[in-house]
């Protein structure tokens, strides 16, 4: 069956495809699967990431859904990032791609001649 526009629009492929598609978004999903984390700890894990990337990221990802944003009415204000129980699904993926990830960068290095072997 050819893949039409129509097709695309409501295929899952293409939502998790928009979801992942950030820059930071596996990586970001990737540490909150983990834990909890308040912005500046997020932050010091991206040492090349701006704080209005992070920032727009972060919203993205909670607009999806993925991430929840929990805000503690205190002073000084605090702000804490978990996955929500859709994000945590995506956990098993991200270690698949991650496995992926690995075997290829060691098919990059091997000679020529052994990958056509």
């Amino acid at each position: 069956m050819p893949y039409t526009n129509e097709i695309l629009e409501v295929c899952g492929f293409t939502s998790a495809q928009k979801i992942l598609s950030g820059k930071w978004s596996m990586l970001i999903i990737l540490f909150l699967s983990e834990k909890t984390m308040r912005f500046n700890e997020i932050q010091r894990l991206f040492p090349d990431i701006t704080h209005a990337t992070l920032t727009k990221q972060l919203r993205i990802l909670e607009g999806y859904g993925i991430v929840e944003r929990t805000v503690y009415s205190q002073i000084p204000p605090k702000v804490e990032y978990a996955l929500s129980d859709i994000g945590m699904q995506l956990k098993p993926i991200l270690d698949s791609v991650m496995l992926w990830g690995e075997t290829y960068k060691k098919h990059q290095t091997q000679p020529a001649s052994a990958t056509k072997a």
